[in-house]
């Protein structure tokens, strides 16, 4: 390995466990699993789905994805990745990967 090459085992002493999942947790909510990629049907694209989106982006109001993920569902998407996401507990970021598909972001 060249000397001026990172070392990661020392950047990542004193990280713990729990805040490498969160970070991981953090990631996902942005990018969502880069093994399964979602590509956002059109019909899913509503009225009440942008709304609703670009309302959860620009209050920051995370809290809403449930309510994004109902929408959705109603517009026909089914999803499991989309929905579970939405629904699901843990850290979600305001460049979320639904709200941004929805928003047609990439």
């Amino acid at each position: 390995m060249p000397d001026n090459a990172p070392d990661y085992e020392i950047q990542a002493e004193g990280v713990s466990e729990r805040e490498r999942l969160l970070q991981c947790d953090l990631l996902r909510c942005i990018f969502g699993n880069p093994f399964r990629p979602v590509s956002f049907d059109p019909a899913w694209i509503t009225e009440t789905a942008v709304a609703l989106a670009a309302g959860i982006y620009a209050d920051r109001a995370l809290d809403r994805l449930p309510i994004l993920a109902d929408a959705l569902e109603d517009a026909g998407c089914d999803h499991p990745d989309v929905l579970s996401h939405c629904r699901g507990p843990g850290a979600h970021a305001r460049g979320c990967w639904v709200v941004d598909g929805v928003l047609g972001r990439s």
